[in-house]
């Protein structure tokens, strides 16, 4: 018999969706959905996918005829669902999705805490996951909240609450956590060509880093993995709004250089990239909402499509001029942008400026694209795919040390 994961009713669960849903409905997309279902997720897609799967209550269901699995993502900035069925030969299709933004995390780099109209939205964005995992009949799920929830003072109150209302219980992951399960998603994006790669992902609160080797075997070995306490929320939020000027702009691309520098000099990444180096030897993952969008501009893309986004690879002089672009612009301008809409118009140009740090710092030339990550990371863990924590442990002491440095460095950009 399935498991019975979620129980209760919402009080009020009848009432008319949030005004942040509709808003992201008329900016020409459904606030409820990110335009997944029916994804089929195998061969390439997931053949170099990294870790053995988390021994976890949650995670200890097998693969008996009719099991649905969930992973729920919920982040500073959005709240995130995918629902999956595993196929032959170890792969899984995704049947339904879920995302909305709720900025669970707004206001938090200055309060300090999760306010409560914040938490209302994310508790409806919850509940109507919710809804959609009963109508599925979801068997076995994982669902993590990330740097806003590990961050803010009633972090735990807020999981408190939302098992209360929604019968979810969310585990706060640590950083290191988020970042295995995001190079779990995408891992099969890296090529073989190049011996190393410099993966990101760049949150609504966090930017996580991994250094990671490509050897003989399917588990890319990761040499070190860094986490900054600035994602596209807290550093809006910390200049004072979206429309960065040219000067504060440079502020913040210049202050995450500057967080970056340690893990640089730690595993001495530009050694790689540099003309002593001969033949580039590294590459470049981005894994964000950030990168998403700058690919779907780049692709002129009248309405976002993952299928088109996913897996391309774009020239940092493209990803530059598309920032310049973006910055000449009015708040308007971006808000009626396809790829971009109302919801992230004030977001976008703090993510360009942590991307342009990074690839500032390691003029690697290209960069790939990934719509797939801590998601998908998870269902690969439900459903006993193999995945990266074996790679996040080959080096424990070298991310040790990496942990270690950037913990000096939570404070606001400016």
């Amino acid at each position: 018999m399935a498991t019975r994961w979620w129980h209760g009713r919402r009080k009020g669960s009848s009432r008319r969706r949030s005004a942040s849903a509709d808003a992201a409905a008329s900016a020409g997309g459904s606030a409820d959905g990110d335009a997944c279902s029916g994804l089929a997720l195998s061969g390439p897609a997931l053949s170099a996918a990294v870790v053995p799967p988390v021994a976890t209550t949650d995670l200890d269901a097998g693969h008996e005829a009719g099991e649905v699995y969930a992973a729920i993502d919920l982040g500073t900035n959005n709240c995130r669902m995918l629902i999956a069925r595993p196929e032959a030969e170890g792969t899984f299709r995704v049947i339904d999705s879920f995302s909305r933004i709720t900025r669970l995390g707004e206001g938090l780099s200055s309060s300090g805490e999760l306010s409560q109209a914040a938490q209302e939205r994310t508790i409806d964005a919850l509940y109507r996951c919710a809804e959609k995992m009963e109508r599925r009949g979801v068997t076995a799920s994982r669902k993590v909240a990330t740097e806003a929830c590990r961050r803010a003072s009633n972090g735990r109150e807020f999981l408190e609450r939302v098992y209360r209302e929604t019968g979810m219980r969310l585990e706060c992951i640590s950083a290191h956590e988020e970042a295995r399960l995001a190079l779990a998603g995408c891992a099969s994006l890296l090529s073989r060509q190049q011996p190393y790669a410099l993966v990101f992902d760049i949150g609504g609160g966090s930017t996580e880093l991994l250094w990671v080797k490509l050897t003989d075997s399917p588990f890319p070995c990761v040499e070190g993995f860094t986490t900054l306490p600035l994602g596209v929320m807290t550093v809006a939020e910390d200049c004072g709004g979206g429309d960065l000027s040219l000067r504060t702009y440079r502020t913040v691309v210049d202050h995450v250089q500057t967080l970056l520098q340690p893990f640089e000099l730690r595993h001495h990444i530009s050694d790689h990239i540099g003309q002593q180096a001969g033949a580039v030897q590294a590459q470049m993952l981005g894994t964000s909402g950030t990168v998403t969008t700058l690919a779907g501009l780049h692709l002129g893309l009248s309405r976002y499509d993952r299928s088109l986004v996913d897996g391309i690879s774009m020239g940092f002089d493209d990803i530059t001029l598309l920032s310049r672009g973006l910055a000449a612009m009015s708040h308007r301008q971006r808000a009626e942008s396809p790829c971009i809409g109302p919801q992230r118009a004030d977001l976008v140009l703090a993510g360009c400026a942590i991307l342009e740090a990074i690839c500032t710092l390691w003029p690697m030339g290209q960069l790939t694209v990934a719509d797939r990550g801590l998601r998908e990371g998870m269902l690969m863990d439900l459903i006993g795919l193999p995945s990266a924590r074996q790679a996040l442990t080959q080096n424990p002491s070298r991310a040790h040390r990496d942990h270690r440095d950037h913990v000096s460095n939570r404070k606001a950009v400016v």
